[in-house]
């Protein structure tokens, strides 16, 4: 078993801020002495809050699978193009455009499904606000293209919800190997097992690994 006893009792914050981020970090500190040493070595993690709405869900379906450099400057090339992005702008550039934007065949058809969803009104993006966390993953995995990675790293940005848990997220992975010291890579499975002791706060112990995991590669860049 890779979670240990003692899961996370303290209540949380129906969104996360940067006072009750600084506040779950402390606790979590105290809970788990390898999130402590994040902690002592890094300093607190960035909120990495993003405005909810269909520019950042957009901006997310370009990060599946890519580096975020790359979704980046496709999504900085997108949002020259439409100015501003909305679903009906989105809906008025051709495959081609989309293609020189830098958009792949499969990306082009989950935002296109995602922006006729909007427009037709099956899809209330910002009723999406006042649901809780699961009513929110019902809402959204029901659409094309739209995974659990893509709906808890919504609900943990966007909605900034204190429990959200991209378990299949590569860098959390990765930070979780190194700070747990486990001898390979866990599969999301295992990370969801070890996330248990951090509820209901996983989303801010995400923060901290991806704090870890992304201050350890600046640091080898500087080298």
């Amino acid at each position: 078993m890779m979670n240990q006893p003692g899961v996370c009792a303290t209540s949380a914050p129906r969104m996360l801020t940067r006072s009750s981020l600084a506040q779950g970090v402390v606790h979590l500190a105290k809970l788990d002495q390898d999130l402590a040493r994040i902690l002592a070595v890094y300093g607190h993690p960035p909120l990495w809050a993003r405005v909810p709405g269909f520019s950042t869900l957009v901006r997310i379906i370009l990060e599946q699978q890519v580096s975020l450099a790359s979704a980046r400057a496709t999504y900085t090339r997108l949002r020259a193009a439409t100015a501003p992005l909305t679903p009906q702008s989105f809906l008025r550039l051709d495959d081609a455009t989309l293609k020189r934007i830098g958009f792949s065949r499969q990306k082009t058809t989950y935002v296109r499904h995602l922006a006729q969803a909007v427009v037709a009104d099956e899809l209330n993006l910002r009723s999406l606000t006042a649901m809780d966390d699961d009513a929110v993953r019902r809402a959204l995995l029901g659409l094309k293209g739209i995974g659990p990675w893509t709906v808890e790293v919504y609900l943990l940005m966007a909605l900034r919800r204190p429990d959200a848990w991209p378990a299949s997220d590569l860098g959390l992975l990765l930070a979780a190997q190194q700070v747990k010291r486990l001898p390979a890579r866990p599969t999301p499975d295992e990370l969801h097992e070890l996330g248990e002791r951090w509820r209901p706060l996983r989303a801010v112990a995400a923060r901290l690994l991806w704090h870890y995991y992304l201050s350890r590669a600046a640091a080898s860049k500087r080298k």
